[in-house]
C-alpha cells in the first residue's frame, strides 16, 4: 500500500512538472519581441504595470514606446505618464527633465498644467530629501536650491493656469516652501553671523522683510539684522530695526527686560568650530579662549 501511494505521490508531481514546462514553452513561443509589437501592445503593456504599480516596467515600456514611435499616436501621452512613472519610482532628476522637455515641446497643450505639477512636486520631493544623510529634521536647515525649483515650478503652473484642478494644492505647497524659504534666509544669516560676515548676514535678514514680508520668519530676520549692525557698531540703525521688532514681536526671545537685545552670536566671542559647522552642530563644541 505505502509503495502505490509514493508512486501516485511521484505520477502527481511528474504531471505538474510537466505542465509547467509546457506553460513556460508556450509563453516562450508566444512572447513577441519589441520590433515586432504594434504601438498600442506597447502602450498596454505600460499601462498594466501602471496599473500594478510595478512603476520600473512601466518606466521600461514608455521608453521603448517612445524610441520606436517617437512621433505615434500616443507620443504625447507616453511623455505625460512616463513623467508620472518617474516621479513615483522616486527618480525626481529625471522625471524633472522630461516634464521640462514635454513643457517646451508642448507648450500649447492642453495637459501642460500637469507637466509643471509634477515637476514642481518632483522638485519638492528633491528638497525633502536634501542631505537626508545628515539627519537634519528642520527642512530650514536644507540645501534651498531644490525648494527654490519646486516654487518656481509652482508659481509658473498658478499663474499661467488659475483654474487648473491643480492650482488649489500648488498654492497650498507654496505658501509652505515660501515660510520655508524665508526660514532658510534667516538660518543662513545666522550662519554668516557666526563666521563674522555681518553685511552678508543683513543682506539675508533683508531678503526676507523684501521677498517674504508676510512670513512668520519677519521677526528672526529682524534679528539677524540687528545683530549685523550691532556687529558694525552702527547702534543708530541697530536701535532703529529692534523698535520694529519690538512693535511686530513684543515676545520675540532676543528682546530682553528694560531695552536690551540678546545677541545670540556676539562678535567678541569665538566662532563656531569648522567641524560644527561641516556637520550643522551635529559634532564638534565651541572654543574656549
Amino acid at each position: 500500500m505505502r509503495a502505490f501511494l509514493i508512486d501516485q505521490h511521484r505520477s502527481t508531481l511528474t504531471a505538474l512538472l510537466l505542465l509547467i514546462c509546457l506553460s513556460l514553452l508556450a509563453g516562450c513561443a508566444t512572447r513577441i519581441p519589441d520590433d515586432q509589437k504594434t504601438e498600442a501592445q506597447i502602450y498596454q503593456e505600460a499601462q498594466e504595470a501602471l496599473d500594478r504599480e510595478r512603476y520600473l516596467t512601466a518606466i521600461e515600456r514608455l521608453q521603448a514606446l517612445e524610441s520606436r514611435f517617437p512621433f505615434g499616436e500616443y507620443s504625447e501621452q507616453t511623455q505625460l505618464e512616463l513623467i508620472y512613472a518617474l516621479y513615483r519610482n522616486n527618480q525626481t532628476e529625471a522625471a524633472r527633465a522630461t516634464a521640462r522637455r514635454f513643457i517646451r515641446l508642448n507648450p500649447e497643450h492642453p495637459q501642460v498644467d500637469y507637466a509643471l505639477y509634477m515637476s514642481g512636486l518632483a522638485a519638492w520631493e528633491a528638497g525633502r530629501h536634501a542631505l537626508e544623510g545628515l539627519r537634519l529634521s528642520d527642512l530650514s536647515q536644507r540645501d534651498p536650491g531644490a525648494t527654490r525649483e519646486a516654487y518656481a515650478d509652482f508659481e509658473r503652473l498658478t499663474s499661467r493656469f488659475p483654474d487648473s484642478e491643480y492650482t488649489p494644492d500648488a498654492l497650498q505647497r507654496m505658501r509652505y516652501l515660501k515660510n520655508l524659504l524665508a526660514a532658510q534666509e534667516v538660518y543662513i544669516g545666522r550662519f554668516y553671523l557666526r563666521r563674522g560676515a555681518p553685511i552678508a548676514a543683513i543682506n539675508r535678514g533683508r531678503e526676507v522683510l523684501e521677498a517674504y514680508a508676510d512670513t512668520p520668519s519677519v521677526p528672526d530676520a529682524l534679528a539677524v539684522m540687528i545683530e549685523g549692525y550691532r556687529h558694525l557698531d552702527q547702534a543708530e540703525q541697530a536701535q532703529r530695526l529692534q523698535n520694529l521688532l519690538a512693535e511686530l514681536a513684543p515676545d520675540h526671545p532676543q528682546l530682553a527686560s528694560q531695552g536690551r537685545f540678546v545677541e545670540l552670536h556676539p562678535a567678541d566671542l569665538p566662532d563656531k568650530t569648522l567641524l560644527q559647522i561641516l556637520t550643522f552642530d551635529l559634532l564638534g563644541g565651541r572654543r574656549v579662549r
